[in-house]
């Protein structure tokens, strides 16, 4: 009865089959991976990828979206060097960049370490800081801007009824900006603290348990274990915080866009570049503003890929 199973595991061909074996599951399982990305990359592909080879090839031309586009060279990027309102706009959009990300990750990891804590009803809590992220940022817009009223607003309701000066928050240069970037960063805050509410829980107890031991105290402990352990997920909404800033455009098209005299101060790229290519169908000059932006962004990018090594800590 030994017989069978002694040839049965001396069969040169064994090995080669198990072999066959693995390579056909292994195929079928990469057949399966690819059909299951396939609609994703379709999108990818066809609502990114080809807009952007598109956008780069236009910014070469001069084209007014309904007759043949011409050929012009660089032209379109050497009057971008001499355009007054597209630096300007450049200002604004960097300056909105500095003011809203390290305000929007401040607060959010402090949001985020009060939500990590294990108290009655927390869900709700969770639930009710990022509902400004899933409400459309139209209807925000629209809500902050009775807010901001400088007559029936609730902010300077407020303000005047602590007898403090209430400014003109969006008919007034020096506010104008500011105003947007409060905006912003409140809508920003829920998405950016749930982020790092999951890198939260993420770090073992046992290293806050030692360090009690040790008598560490509640500052020493974030300072020296909750931050270097959080900083993949803050580098994470750092870098994701610059793209979507460098990209900002709904708030400034609600809030501004009907506003000529202050849209200067306010105007970003992606104003600007809604402006040339749908306002004065200058879609060559727009899709040249695209690029600029496009090389902008992953410029800051690369840096911040390069300098993350030097202070995100993996475990």
């Amino acid at each position: 009865m030994n017989t069978p199973l002694a040839v049965k595991s001396k069969d040169p061909n064994l090995p080669a089959a198990r072999k066959r074996k693995t390579s056909k599951l292994a195929i079928q399982e990469a057949v399966w991976g690819y059909v299951f990305i396939l609609p994703v990359a379709l999108g990818l592909a066809l609502f990114y990828m080809v807009p952007s080879a598109a956008s780069l090839i236009l910014s070469f031309t001069n084209w007014d979206g309904m007759s043949a586009p011409a050929f012009n060279g660089i032209d379109n990027f050497t009057q971008l060097m001499q355009d007054e309102k597209f630096t300007h706009s450049l200002l604004n959009t960097l300056l909105y960049t500095v003011a809203t990300v390290p305000l929007s990750i401040v607060f959010a990891t402090l949001l985020a370490v009060l939500l990590n804590q294990h108290i009655k009803g927390m869900v709700v809590y969770r639930t009710f800081y990022f509902i400004p992220v899933i409400t459309m940022p139209i209807a925000v817009g629209m809500v902050w801007k009775w807010l901001y009223n400088s007559e029936f607003g609730l902010i300077n309701y407020v303000l005047g009824a602590m007898h403090l000066p209430q400014p003109n928050w969006l008919f007034d240069e020096k506010f104008a900006l500011m105003s947007i970037v409060i905006v912003s960063v409140w809508t920003s805050v829920g998405y950016n603290a749930v982020i790092l509410l999951s890198g939260l829980q993420g770090i073992p107890s046992s290293y806050y348990e030692a360090a009690s031991l040790d008598g560490a105290g509640t500052v020493y402990r974030f300072f020296r274990i909750t931050l270097p352990l959080l900083t993949p997920s803050l580098f994470f909404v750092l870098v994701m915080s610059f793209i979507n800033s460098f990209q900002v455009f709904d708030l400034v098209f609600i809030m501004m866009g009907q506003q000529t005299s202050l849209l200067d101060s306010t105007r970003t790229v992606v104003y600007s570049i809604w402006e040339d290519g749908f306002k004065y169908f200058n879609m060559g000059y727009a899709s040249a503003e695209a690029f600029i932006l496009f090389i902008v962004i992953l410029i800051i990018t690369a840096f911040q890929m390069y300098f993350q090594k030097r202070w995100v800590h993996y475990q």
